[in-house]
């Protein structure tokens, strides 16, 4: 299961609420000495003196885009713990070697380095890295312009990872370009051959194959090699490297087949799961009387050529895409055969133990043909790349078009039915007949690649084409094609928001909110899954809240965490008379009010709640917090939700939670209220509002009645569907990064209401 990664993060609850702390900020002395040139032109190097490192949270550069640019800066942000842990920062000294990257090539590039500290201050500077020219095997920096990207701010992404294997050993592949056109990254990986084509980026790393090895190569410039396969029959690597259940999957050409096999390893290369179509359909196909030898070929013969793959959570099922015959499906655990999809009048179409797995197609739905690039979307369609050409190793080849098109299939497994939803066809004038992809970032945000244009004039040529929900296309650029090798496999990429963070000093709870009298304290719960305990600091703070300048904080707030059978696991009033204090202050987590309460345990896998009261029936703002000290640990915290009073004007319910620095995640955001009142809790809110806000304060989803949000239908397929449709409900793909949840009453009105966060394994 994909380990949930939602954190809620103080500084940012702090943050909406204008509150400005300047302690640390003002005190520490950061100084830039050196800048020195990377590996690379898009990489550098600037040394900094910090006068007292201990205070220091993280340091973020962000590289100023160029004039005339909408694109969002090329920015990353460093925990301090993670730069000690590379090495990067001296704690003794206070000297820091700061990687930046994302620069511009032969450009004076403006960077501006966010300096934040453990304290919630923050303080800026700038400085100017000039990169060098950079030499362009692949002519991947000078696209013909068709369309420059447009001022359009409406485009969810800025970014995108460019894969290719031109230039032999000399390429750059895998490449980040920005939607200008402009070539921001290109890997430093050398190559004895021509370099292949699968890479991908995973847990803030890009990872590349090479025959039978892979690599991790860090933005920074550094280089891993993970895992030699050899020993397990590996070959070589093709194709792609795609996500799945909680890994990388794999494209394997191994001794016995060529361009079948499919390996799931996690981000240190070990190998989690293992698929074998030949395997599989050899079993259906004798069991329904078929000889597989009439169908499966072994090495040297390309019968299956394997492309890609994806996993789709909602039916817990591998998709497989043969770009000979057609997509498979396969029950992940115990890889039985789901479904096919594809062009009946192939070979494959003409056994009778393969015919009832087959899915039949809609009217006016046209089947995927020599598919690439499978992917699931936010409304858990299918959505390909139709190439359009026939098998070309099996006989009868089936059809092959004069044109290609992505597109994007409603399943209905229930009525064994797809049903083309989308395509963008282009008049039927472009013909990519194979590689090329197209993925989804927001909801109908696309980037598609046409890899191998053979239609626009004598020479192959290659596209990258950006279009927003709106279908509006913001950029189209051209380049020339070298076969399959200038681009290929194109990701949507949200380089604007790297993160890398440490496990010690990540929030996994924190919402502030209203502590009222009797029954009416604040209530955060949250669930420890997997199969060891985890580290957690927990706090309920008021006076510190009151020294930043928010009103009515309340003035001596007492904390009581009860597991699921309401036994109270831990109590404490002074955060001083914990038994954990001393690691508290380690944590550099100490609160600055004695009355502030705060405690060190060790929860086992279950449900726990965390109580908020005043002591002696105070009441006032209080903010509640669980830091996870355990983050590598095999058990994360999930299921996260607040319960607290929502008055009028600025006493809303305020949660903020981080999607953790790895991949994309769904999350499903609620606020309830009636059902409340149903479960019997007094002065519940009647009708609660839900807005959701990035970093920047840009509203995301703002939501009244969950019924009416655009991702209704998923979020009551996911069963978090509220109870009453007064209550608030969204459903969001989010990007790496800082998120706040805000709860309000509608039309002004007031009452307990209850916020939550759920990640989608």
């Amino acid at each position: 299961m994909r380990a949930p990664i939602l954190t809620l993060a103080l500084a940012l609850v702090l943050a909406s609420s204008g509150i400005v702390r300047a302690d640390q900020a003002g005190d520490t002395t950061i100084t830039i000495v050196g800048n020195s040139p990377g590996v690379t032109p898009f990489i550098a190097q600037l040394t900094l003196n910090v006068s007292d490192p201990s205070v220091l949270a993280s340091i973020q550069f962000s590289v100023t885009p160029k004039a005339g640019s909408v694109t969002r800066p090329f920015s990353q942000t460093f925990s301090t713990s993670y730069l000690a842990t590379r090495d990067y920062l001296d704690p003794a000294t206070g000297v820091v070697f700061l990687p930046v990257y994302g620069l511009y090539s032969n450009f004076a590039n403006q960077i501006k380095l966010t300096y934040r500290f453990l304290d919630g201050s923050s303080k800026q500077a700038t400085t100017t890295i000039t990169a060098p020219v950079f030499t362009d095997p692949c002519s991947i920096n000078h696209p013909t312009v068709l369309q420059a990207r447009s001022d359009t701010t409406e485009l969810s992404y800025d970014y995108m990872l460019v894969r290719g294997n031109c230039g032999g050993m000399n390429g750059v592949s895998p490449v980040i370009l920005d939607t200008d056109g402009n070539v921001r990254w290109t890997s430093p990986l050398s190559q004895d051959t021509v370099r292949t084509s699968a890479s991908t980026y995973f847990d803030n790393a890009i990872y590349v194959t090479r025959g039978s090895l892979l690599y991790r190569v860090e933005l920074d410039g550094t280089v891993t090699e993970l895992k030699d396969y050899s020993d397990m029959g590996v070959v070589n690597f093709h194709h792609n490297i795609d996500q799945g259940r909680t890994g990388l999957i794999l494209e394997v050409d191994d001794t016995d087949f060529i361009e079948t096999a499919n390996i799931e390893v996690d981000g240190a290369g070990n190998v989690l799961e293992t698929w074998n179509p030949a395997a599989i359909l050899g079993d259906v196909m004798t069991a329904g009387g078929d000889n597989p030898s009439d169908f499966i070929a072994p090495t040297p013969d390309d019968w299956w050529h394997n492309n890609a793959t994806t996993y789709r959570k909602s039916d817990n099922t591998l998709l497989i895409s043969s770009r000979e015959n057609l997509v498979m499906a396969v029950n992940y655990d115990d890889d039985t055969l789901r479904w096919l999809l594809g062009d009946k009048s192939k070979r494959w179409f003409q056994f009778q133990s393969l015919q009832p797995f087959a899915l039949a197609v809609a009217v006016g739905t046209h089947p995927p043909i020599g598919q690439h690039a499978l992917s699931i979307t936010a409304d858990d369609h299918l959505l390909l790349f139709d190439n359009g050409l026939g098998s070309t190793f099996h006989t009868p080849a089936g059809v092959s078009r004069t044109y290609s098109s992505p597109r994007k299939y409603r399943l209905n497994l229930t009525a064994n039915l797809a049903t083309e939803v989308w395509n963008y066809e282009r008049e039927q004038t472009i013909y990519s007949q194979v590689c090329s992809s197209v993925y989804e970032d927001a909801p109908l945000n696309y980037l598609i690649d046409y890899a191998f244009i053979s239609t626009q004039g004598p020479d192959i040529l290659a596209e990258l084409t950006g279009l927003t929900a709106a279908g509006e296309m913001v950029f189209q650029y051209r380049y020339p094609g070298n076969g399959c090798g200038t681009a290929y496999n194109s990701t949507p990429l949200h380089a604007e928001q790297f993160s890398l963070t440490n496990a010690g000093q990540n929030l996994n709870i924190s919402t502030r909110g209203n502590v009222m009298g009797g029954a009416n304290f604040m209530v955060a719960g949250f669930i420890v899954t997997g199969s060891e305990s985890k580290d957690l600091i927990l706090r309920a703070l008021g006076p510190s809240l009151a020294d930043a300048g928010v009103t009515g904080a309340l003035s001596d707030p007492v904390l009581t965490i009860y597991d699921s059978t309401g036994a109270i696991v831990a109590v404490n009033d002074n955060w001083a008379a914990d038994a954990g204090a001393g690691e508290i202050s380690a944590q550099h987590l100490a609160p600055t009010s004695d009355s502030e309460a705060a405690t060190v345990q060790r929860l086992s896998p279950g449900i726990y709640t965390v109580a908020v009261s005043g002591k002696a029936g105070a009441t006032g703002v209080a903010l509640v917090e669980v830091y996870d000290l355990s983050r590598n640990s095999n058990s994360t915290l999930s299921n996260i939700s607040t319960r607290g009073f929502v008055g009028t004007g600025d006493d809303v319910l305020i949660s903020g939670f981080i999607v953790g620095a790895r991949n994309d995640e769904t999350a499903v955001i609620r606020a309830i209220g009636p059902s409340l009142a149903d479960a019997g809790v007094a002065e519940a809110l009647g009708n609660p509002l839900l807005q959701v806000y990035d970093s920047n304060g840009t509203i995301l989803a703002t939501n009244d009645d969950w019924m009416s949000d655009p991702g209704a239908n998923q979020i009551e397929a996911v069963g978090l569907a509220p109870t009453n449709t007064l209550e608030a409900a969204t459903i969001l793909t989010l990007t790496p990064g800082s998120y706040t949840a805000v709860v309000r009453g509608a039309e002004g009105s007031s009452g307990v209401g209850l916020v939550e966060v759920y990640n989608l394994p």
